[in-house]
Order: C-alpha cells, then sequence, then structure tokens
C-alpha cells in the first residue's frame, strides 16, 4: 500500500467559500449531530459496544441525581457556585488571583475562580458535600489536605474548587439534555433546564474580571476562569444548549440572554488570550462550538452570529487572538513539528482535529483538504515516542501515549470522504495501540461519541504502508530536539538530545533522556505541581533537575519561553532516514551557557554490541570562556532503588555524608532540594551502577572516566513528575531517583566528562567486559575509549576530538577529523566495521580514506571479505589487497539498483593498496575481492 500525503502548509483558506453551507437558523441540534441523523445514531448505539456503554454509564450516572431533584428540585441548582445572596456583579483580580467582588445584579450572579494556579491544600469536595446557596463572607468551607480538618479560607487559597464544581455541575446538565433528545423523556429536561437557564442569566448580568494591579493577567482572563484556554465550561454550555433547544422554545423561555452570554464569552476569547503559542488554538476551539451553535450574522441586531465568530477563529487575527490560518505557519513544514514540548505539542494536534471536525460537520466541504499540516504533524507525533510508546518528557511535558483521538479523527475523515487506503492504515496504527495494551476503543465525552467510526476498517491485505513513523534519527530544530533509536524489543535503547527552545522549554542546556531495558531509565524530572509552585520554579524547570552539565553551580535562564537551542554540528544517519549502516548513530551538538559564557558541547553515539544491546558514549565537553577558577557538574538522574559507586578493581566505594551541592555554597536554589547527599574525590576511572529490583532486575552501569579534580556524589533528587506506568515501575513512579553528580573543579574541556553508559537485564549477558579511558599528549582534545565487548576478544575504540578540524597522529594511526569507530578482534587483519563523522583524512591498518572536500560522515562494514560503504560526500579510497595481490571491483547502488561497476586501481604511492574514488555521496557502495 503506497500512500501520498500532501505537506503543503496552507495558501488559501476556506471560510469564505464555506459559510453559506452553514446551519439554517433555529435548527438545532447541529454542533454535533442532527434530527435527520438521529434513527441511524440510535440504531448504531445497539449495534456498537462502546456506544452503548457511554449511553448507558450516562443514564446510570445520572440516576442518583434525579432522585435526588425528584425529592428537592433546587437541589441541583442550589449547588451551584453562584454570589446568591450579594448578587454581586464586579470581579477584581490581583493578578492570579480572585481579590473581590462587588455591586449588585438583579439575580444571584456566577462566582469566578478563585486562583490561576491550580495547586491547592485544599480539596474539592464531592457534589453531594456542597453546601447549597452558600455565599458566605468567610469565604469557601474545604478540608485542609494537610490538616484534615474542615475550615473556612478564601477563595485565591481554594485553587479551581468553584469552576470545577460548576463544570460538574454542568457536565450532568449537558448529560441530561441528550439524553431528552436522545429519547424524548421530558423529565431530563426539566432536570436540565432550570440549571442552564440559571446560570446563564447569572453570567448575563456578570461582568468580565477587573485586573487591580493591572499586570499581565489583565489580557489573559476569561470569564469564568483566570485564563480563556480554561474555560472548558463552555463546551458542555453549548451542548446543553444545542439539545434543549426545542424544549426551551416550546416552553416560552427566552433565550436572548443565552445567546448575548455565548456572544460575551466569544467576544472575551477574542479580545484575550496570548497570541503566539498553543493558545490560539485551545481558544479557537471555543469559538467554533459558540459560531456553530449561534445563529447567522443577520439574526441579532449586534450582527454577532455564526459568521462573525467563526471569521475571527480561522481567518481574521486581533492583537490577543491569532486565527487559525496564521497559527499554523508556525509548525515546521519539513518536520510536521510544533514548537512546543510534546505534551502540548500533540494537544495541539488534537485541538486542531476537533475544531477542523466540528466546522466540517456543518459545511460537510471536507476542510481537511485545506490544512495539510495537521495530517503531516499527527504522524510526526510517532518521532516523540520512546520504544514503550509513550512520550518523551522534555520540558513540561510528562510519559503518556499519543491521543488515540488524534487518530480516530483522521480515520473519521477519511471514511466520510471514502478515502480507503489511508483508512486503513491509520486504524492499523489504532489495532496495534489497542494490541499493545495503550488503548481500548471508547468514547470519552459526545464529541467521541457522535464522531468516533464504528468500527475500525482491517486491512485484509496485509499490505505494508510507505510511510515511516520513526527513523534511527529524527531532528526537530524548532524544539532543538535530537532523537537516536536502535535496538527492538528488550534491547531497545533510546537517546534524546534537548535544548530550550520553543515553549514550556526547561533552562537545561544541553540535557539527554534515555530509554533502555524497557524503561526512560534516565528520565528527565517534568514540570512541578503547577508553574507557579516554587517546587517548579526553583528545581523542576532548572539545570539541577535535567542530565546536563551546569556551570559554577549557578547555569540559569528563562524557562517557558526560552530560546536557547543547541546547535547540531554533526550527526547520522540523516534525520529521518535509514541507513544500510545500522552498528551506530551519532549527535554532536554545541551550546553558549549564557548565565556563565560557557561553551558546552556534548556527543553521543548509540552503538550496537555484539549481543544486540547497544551501549552510549557520552562525552560532554564544558568550559567558561573567561580564564580563572570554575567548576562544572554533570548531572545523571537514574530510576531504581540503589545507586553503587565501585573503583576500577571493582570495589565497592564508601560514600561520605556531605552539606555540599546547596546555596549554602552559592548554588542556585534547585541544588537545595537534594536529599541524602554523599560524596567521595577520587581521581581514578569509575563506575557508577543504578539498580532497578523489578520482575527482570534491571541495571544501568556508567563507566566513568576519572580526573585528578573530580569529586563524584551520590543523591537523591525529588520524584520524576514525567514518568508514568509505561515507562517505570510501578513502585518507582512515585519515588525519589537516584542521581549521580560528577563535580570537576576545572574546566572540562581538553578533559570532558567521558561516560559510556552500559544498560543490561540480569540473567542477559553484558554487552561490555571492560571500558579503558585514554587521551594523547600530543593533543590533550582527544579522547581514546577502547572497550572489550560480551566475548572478551571483540574491541572498538572510539577517537574524539572536539572537531573536524582536530588532527591525531600516533604510529602508523592518523585522523584529521571529530570521531572514528572501529571494531575488530586483536589478531583479525580486516575490520568488522569502520565508522567515521566530520573527516577529512583518516589512516588505520592499511586504509587511506581522504575526503574531496568537505569533512565526511562514512561507514565502511566488513561483511564475508567484502566491504558495505555509504558515504555522504566526494571520497578516495586507499583499500589495502585482502587476498594477494588480486585486485577489487567496485560496485555502485542507487535505490538499491546495480548502476555502475569498475575495477580499482593500484595505487602509485603504495603498492599494497587499491585506489578507488566515489565523485559524490552514495547509499551503498560495495568492493568486492
Amino acid at each position: 500500500m503506497k500512500i501520498k500525503i500532501s505537506l503543503v502548509v496552507i495558501t488559501s483558506y476556506f471560510l469564505l467559500n464555506t459559510v453559506g453551507t452553514l446551519a439554517q437558523n433555529s435548527v438545532h441540534p447541529r454542533v454535533y449531530t442532527t434530527n435527520a441523523a438521529k434513527n441511524d445514531f440510535i440504531q448504531s448505539i445497539d449495534k456498537v459496544s462502546w456506544k452503548k456503554e457511554f449511553v448507558d454509564a450516562k443514564k446510570q450516572k445520572l440516576e442518583k441525581y434525579l432522585k435526588l431533584w425528584q425529592q428537592n428540585p433546587n437541589w441541583l441548582v442550589s449547588r451551584l457556585q453562584m454570589n446568591w445572596n450579594t448578587k454581586h456583579d464586579k470581579v477584581f483580580l490581583n493578578s492570579g488571583e480572585f481579590a473581590y467582588s462587588s455591586g449588585s445584579a438583579p439575580v444571584p450572579t456566577v462566582r469566578y475562580s478563585g486562583t490561576r494556579d491550580w495547586a491547592s491544600d485544599y480539596s474539592r469536595p464531592k457534589l453531594e458535600d456542597v453546601q447549597p446557596y452558600l455565599d458566605d463572607p468567610r469565604g469557601l468551607y474545604l478540608k485542609n489536605n494537610k490538616t484534615k480538618k474542615m475550615e473556612w479560607t478564601h477563595p485565591s487559597k481554594a485553587g479551581f474548587a468553584i469552576e470545577k464544581t460548576n463544570e460538574e455541575i454542568m457536565g450532568l446538565v449537558e448529560d441530561a439534555a441528550f439524553l431528552y433528545w436522545l429519547t424524548g423523556d421530558e423529565k431530563y429536561a426539566k432536570f436540565a433546564a432550570p440549571v442552564f437557564l440559571k446560570y446563564m442569566e447569572g453570567m448575563y448580568y456578570r461582568e468580565a474580571p477587573v485586573d487591580l494591579k493591572k499586570s499581565d493577567q489583565a489580557r489573559i482572563s476569561g470569564l469564568a476562569t483566570f485564563e480563556v484556554i480554561h474555560e472548558g465550561i463552555v463546551v458542555p454550555l453549548v451542548t446543553s444548549y444545542d439539545f434543549l433547544y426545542t424544549y426551551l422554545k416550546a416552553n416560552n423561555n427566552n433565550l436572548d440572554h443565552s445567546v448575548a452570554v455565548f456572544q460575551k464569552w466569544g467576544d472575551q476569547i477574542i479580545v484575550n488570550g496570548i497570541p503566539d503559542n498553543n493558545w490560539n488554538l485551545f481558544q479557537a476551539r471555543f469559538l467554533t462550538y459558540i459560531g456553530i451553535v449561534l445563529d447567522k450574522n443577520d439574526t441579532y441586531k449586534n450582527g454577532k452570529g455564526s459568521e462573525y465568530f467563526l471569521k475571527y477563529t480561522f481567518d481574521e487575527s486581533t492583537e490577543r487572538q491569532l486565527a487559525v490560518k496564521e497559527s499554523l505557519l508556525v509548525y515546521d513544514e519539513e518536520t510536521g513539528i510544533w514548537p512546543e514540548s510534546p505534551s502540548y505539542s500533540v494537544h495541539v494536534i488534537t485541538t486542531l482535529l476537533r475544531i477542523f471536525t466540528l466546522l466540517d460537520h456543518t459545511t460537510n466541504n471536507n476542510e481537511f483538504l485545506n490544512v495539510p499540516i495537521i495530517e503531516k504533524a499527527a504522524l510526526a507525533s510517532f518521532q516523540y515516542l520512546f520504544p514503550s510508546g509513550y512520550l518523551l518528557g522534555f520540558g513540561d511535558s510528562h510519559h503518556s501515549i499519543l491521543p488515540p483521538e488524534n487518530f480516530e479523527l483522521l480515520i473519521s475523515n477519511y471514511k466520510k470522504y471514502t478515502q480507503k487506503e489511508k483508512e486503513v492504515l491509520i486504524s492499523s496504527i489504532l489495532d496495534k495501540m489497542i494490541a499493545d495494551k495503550l488503548y481500548t476503543r471508547k468514547a470519552s465525552d459526545y464529541f467521541d461519541l457522535f464522531f468516533y467510526v464504528d468500527e475500525l476498517q482491517k486491512n485484509s491485505s496485509g499490505a505494508s504502508s510507505s510511510i515511516q513513523l520513526i527513523s534511527p534519527t529524527f531532528y526537530a530544530p524548532n524544539v532543538s530536539m535530537f532523537n537516536q533509536r536502535m535496538g527492538k524489543g528488550s534491547d531497545a535503547v533510546m537517546v534524546s538530545t534537548v535544548g530550550s527552545y520553543g515553549n514550556h522549554a526547561h533552562a537545561n542546556g544541553i540535557a539527554i533522556e534515555l530509554f533502555a531495558n524497557n524503561y526512560a531509565i534516565g528520565p528527565d524530572m517534568g514540570k512541578g505541581p503547577s508553574y507557579w509552585n516554587e517546587a517548579h520554579r526553583e528545581f523542576y524547570s532548572r539545570f539541577p533537575a535535567h542530565n546536563t552539565v551546569a556551570v559554577d553551580g549557578k547555569s540559569d535562564y528563562s524557562a517557558m519561553r526560552s530560546y536557547h537551542p543547541f546547535s547540531l554540528d554533526n550527526s547520522f544517519p540523516k534525520s529521518g532516514m535509514t541507513s544500510i549502516f545500522d552498528k551506530v548513530t551519532l549527535s554532536k551538538v554545541s551550546f553558549l551557557e549564557p548565565q556563565t559564557n560557557a561553551d558546552q558541547q556534548r556527543l553521543t553515539a548509540v552503538i550496537k554490541s555484539k549481543t544486540q544491546k547497544p551501549y552510549i558514549i557520552d562525552i560532554f565537553r564544558s568550559k567558561k570562556q573567561q580564564d580563572g577558577k570554575q567548576k562544572h557538574e554533570y548531572f545523571y538522574h537514574n530510576i531504581g532503588q540503589s545507586l553503587d559507586i565501585f573503583d576500577s578493581n571493582n570495589k565497592l566505594i564508601s560514600l561520605n555524608s556531605t552539606d555540599e551541592l546547596s546555596t549554602k555554597y552559592g548554588d542556585i536554589k534547585g541544588y537545595d532540594y537534594f536529599e541524602d547527599k554523599k560524596k567521595v574525590k577520587t581521581a581514578q576511572d569509575i563506575q557508577a551502577v543504578f539498580s532497578i529490583k523489578d520482575k527482570q532486575n534491571s541495571f544501568m552501569k556508567l563507566w566513568i572516566k576519572g580526573n585528578e579534580n573530580q569529586t563524584i556524589y551520590s543523591v537523591k533528587s525529588p520524584k520524576s513528575n514525567a514518568l508514568s506506568k509505561g515507562t517505570a515501575p510501578a513502585d518507582l513512579v512515585e519515588a525519589k531517583v537516584p542521581t549521580l553528580v560528577v563535580k570537576r573543579d576545572a574546566a572540562a574541556w581538553e578533559q570532558p566528562f567521558a561516560i559510556v553508559f552500559n544498560p543490561y537485564l540480569e540473567g542477559e549477558k553484558n554487552p561490555i567486559t571492560t571500558v579503558e579511558y585514554a587521551s594523547l599528549k600530543s593533543n590533550p582534545n582527544v579522547q581514546v575509549i577502547e572497550l572489550t565487548l560480551d566475548d572478551k576478544e571483540t574491541r572498538d575504540k572510539i577517537i574524539a576530538t572536539t572537531s573536524d578540524r582536530d588532527e591525531v597522529e600516533e604510529g602508523d594511526f592518523y585522523q584529521l577529523g571529530l570521531l572514528s569507530i572501529t571494531r575488530k578482534t586483536p589478531d583479525a587483519k580486516i575490520m568488522d566495521f569502520l565508522f567515521l563523522s566530520g573527516m577529512s583524512k583518516f589512516i588505520q591498518d592499511g586504509w587511506e580514506i581522504i575526503a574531496a572536500g568537505t569533512p565526511i560522515t562514512m561507514s565502511v562494514e566488513n561483511e564475508e571479505n567484502q566491504f558495505v560503504i555509504q558515504n555522504d560526500g566526494p571520497v578516495v579510497m586507499k583499500v589495502p589487497f585482502y587476498k594477494g595481490k588480486k585486485t577489487a571491483e567496485l560496485r555502485i547502488y542507487e535505490n538499491d539498483t546495480l548502476i555502475e561497476t569498475r575495477q580499482g586501481i593500484p595505487s602509485r604511492s603504495n603498492p599494497e593498496q587499491i585506489d578507488f574514488r566515489l565523485s559524490k555521496a552514495y547509499d551503498k557502495v560495495v568492493i568486492v575481492f
């Protein structure tokens, strides 16, 4: 199955052409469904189990509240969070906190939320425990989570208690409105209508909030909440209005105030917000609901109907609300990546799919054709995944699965417009998520209920797709992320290297997350309890919470909206591509740490071992540009129950307690979050072993190069808020994280932090037997790492410099370039493989490789006395004779097709060599003896 997916960004827009097809005035429902589709929908409930389960669950949940309502018609109304007695119509804020309300309206008005910060010491009561008609000058009467006692508290200390209680109540109203439409039973309408009308009347007479401090809060506030993107109650209000409309009209209810509230809400969203990140799209979703449920402009005296609000949703930008058309321009057309951390990026995709599904339901004009970047982004999101199928955790992200809804909604569109091949392709993705027990098909809300297809299409032909969802490497420059993957199953290893770029980023320098042994074994720490919480500001969003290097204990810069990417200097294979040489992936990135003006460089290579379990080389260089006293600290966090330190003779080292790594010694506040701090000062090579006691005991061994100015610390970090049950054992998800800190009281450039990450599982072969480090006196920048693999014969030799301009010469060995990796056994005349990157000239074991221009990346792999080669630029190769003086043949392939053969020419400069020349890059070249 070959499917072509267009990658074009929006070039023209649709709204002007489709507005004429909007639903006719006064025809309801129309947001999710219509009366014309009702019979088919009812039949589908009987046939489709997940639909029936959803509807039955709604009926069952509502029964309890119907009984309470029948006993007391005011039971649910009285629990609305309203200004019942005071009837205040004005709301005043102190920046992100509720200050007070005042004024007087003719009816009870809706209370405003308590605070922008959702983290609170108080629990929101169950609906049954909410005090009816509560409007007390003492505030809210809530349970203190610390003291476990009920107490009065100001709303500003209660988090989202007010708004979430109203949302819960309106959710019940929404359920009853739907069941009224579905069954025709008026008890549901009689239950729902008074609550809906009371709320809407209360909001009609209540003004938008005023910020007394005239802070940024003044331009982001909604009508009910502190952020226009959290006005979640809009959705059940629109749904209730849509399903109850005929009942309300039949009972002579004047809906002018309800319409005015929707208009006021839409205006607030258009006027307020943050115009250059995900806010535009989250706001646009609410505007889409409002635009669709309202009638046409000419229905209303103020002209604010469907066309008006959909215009500001899709086509026309304001100071605080960019239109969808303009918002989408920040997508990277080449990669399909949105410029925010993964959790937010995939949520943006969901939001866009919802918006366009709603619009398309109204217009039936295949609106998705206008926005092909959404489809590309949905498929590109697989590049965020660990091998376990969970998202990376950098920035404010957490390890969750991709939203299955993204694929459900693509399938819904494909089915509607008979794109069978695409429907089968995306259905197979969902089928795999279901098979992997990551997803169970169900409806979470009414949107899902009406728009998910009843059944997924099966791939009866068994054909595979030509679309590659995950590649060995992937680079997304607009979030400063480079991912490297290798291996399958329990052998799978992944390294994600990230800078700080885009929204919801952290101050983390050059950080990595590691996946091995089936877990996100070296996780990011995620975000704190909330963005306003001290732990988030001081620790979770700062250097000490990341696998990175901090300078002088002071490395720091702005988090959240950050502009501190790394530069990608070298990498292999090319981003998004698959190479015939699969033994190595590589990245080398550079960064200027702005707080201390320190140059930093991180070279990370994933190398396949003889056991198929890869290992990782990490060489981190860091130095201040200004001479003088300096220190550099390498942080690495690894899940587990223990961290043990061993000397070069594999003897356990005893560490001593310390109060270092703290503000007491001049470090930033994030260091104070470390606990159980122990240290040892040693110049020798050491091994640090993190242990996970699980169903199959797991180990991560770090082979660490020694240095005379080096101190090793074992500490405990706060729990990682990125972890989930899919990326860590259940008992470690909430546990403190063992952390290694390697401190260098000197520059770490000529003598960088050099570490081999060696994951293995108990009962399986450890891929590494020994690791030896060395450097050259002639060029201290050069790092030499020699590993003996599990068979105790095969040796990998890595020679790494700082750049492609560095020279290494020792005996018969010569290297002018960044990196070489050679695998061979001591007695073998022929190497297993050779990998070069950033290389101008290389001489070893009779081979001589010279770049004919800019430095190249190249691999040479021995396959039964023939050498399979891949190169990314012009090169001259001088190859030693391996079978007497018998020459060799060069075979050149393009797209796996042989296009040229030629015989090697004996070298004029060395009679023991054969010369070959390649004029450009080739994916596959074979030298056959």
